[in-house]
């Protein structure tokens, strides 16, 4: 089903920790969306820098001249409430934001989602929260994948492991990886050679196709999730690895979420730790039976292909938004 619909979609563009918002953009291409792309992290020549003026103006001139009917941002903290609430009287168009973040970054996704007509979270728990002290309905989008991008593919040399967890270094996550060790462990991201992982490490900041190889080439793939506070129950949010993982086909062993039962089922799709005991244990018993390893990613992957894709989040997006009256230019821009 085509939706037509003009989009501006404002988002960083890279390789490494922003490739989702281009896998974003081609699901709403392939929906039938006309989508006009604003880079935040672009960078014009001095001579385009002095003719278009500051992020603000640069932002005035795309809305201008693609006359979108939406305008989606990602969460980012570049456009604040002055600027936003600015730029909205110059086109009849609905301002959404899909913001990232968790429980850990409230106060910030509160201060971004004010300006905005519809507001989307990636967990029921950040959700409630921002609604109770918004007072206002906020709407849950989970996080998705591309998989057309992470798809099951065969990896081997520097990219075969037994156990794989790519991510930020913390204390958390390394003390929850020290206890797999033994069963052959690589890690990968940025922080792990100043850790006591650090010979465990391959790679620092992988981009999306290290990130591909790596988890591909896992017997067991390691999802910890940041934590604001450990084994908080409030906690419920997924984050991107979830689908990415998922969408792989690796066989995941992942931590409990509140909302993991909405996205995938337990014991069937994922495997699920509460501490390390149980991860430890979790990561064996796949290690030992590696043909119920691959039917847990192959059921991950069924349900993300028919759940979790890009296509469904930006359909949903794009469903969930009326069309805006149009004026012509020599009318007055109205605010929505």
């Amino acid at each position: 089903m085509n939706i037509d619909r003009s989009v501006l979609f404002v988002a960083e563009f890279n390789d490494a920790y922003h490739a989702h918002f281009a896998q974003r953009r081609r699901a709403l291409e392939r929906l039938g969306a006309k989508v006009t792309v604003f880079d935040l992290k672009a960078r014009p020549s001095l001579l385009a820098r002095f003719r278009a003026g500051d992020l603000g103006r640069r932002l005035e001139h795309s809305i201008d001249e693609a006359q979108p009917d939406l305008v989606i941002v990602n969460g980012n903290p570049e456009l604040d409430e002055e600027m936003v609430e600015r730029l909205r009287g110059r086109v009849r168009a609905r301002w959404i934001n899909w913001l990232p973040h968790d429980l850990r970054q409230i106060s910030e996704a509160i201060v971004l989602a004010r300006p905005f007509d519809h507001i989307y979270t990636i967990g029921t728990d950040i959700a409630a929260e921002m609604a109770d002290r918004l007072g206002r309905t906020v709407d849950v989008l989970a996080f998705a994948a591309d998989p057309s991008v992470y798809r099951p593919i065969k990896t081997r040399d520097q990219y075969r492991a037994n156990v794989v967890f790519a991510g930020s270094a913390t204390p958390r996550r390394e003390r929850l990886l020290a206890e797999l060790v033994e069963f052959g462990l690589a890690v990968w991201g940025p922080g792990w050679r100043k850790t006591t992982l650090r010979d465990y490490c391959r790679g620092e900041v992988p981009s999306t196709d290290e990130y591909l190889k790596a988890y591909a080439g896992a017997t067991v793939a390691v999802n910890i999730h940041h934590a604001l506070v450990e084994n908080d129950p409030r906690e419920a949010s997924c984050n991107q690895r979830v689908f990415e993982l998922a969408a792989i086909g690796a066989a995941q062993v992942v931590d409990d979420r509140g909302d993991l039962p909405r996205c995938f089922e337990p014991g069937r799709e994922v495997s699920v730790f509460h501490d390390a005991a149980e991860l430890k244990a979790c990561v064996r018993a796949l290690i030992e039976a590696p043909a119920a390893a691959e039917r847990l990613g192959q059921a991950a992957r069924s349900r993300l292909l028919q759940d979790h894709t890009y296509m469904h989040r930006m359909r949903q997006l794009l469903l969930d938004q009326p069309r805006p009256m149009k004026h012509s230019s020599r009318e007055p821009q109205l605010q929505p």
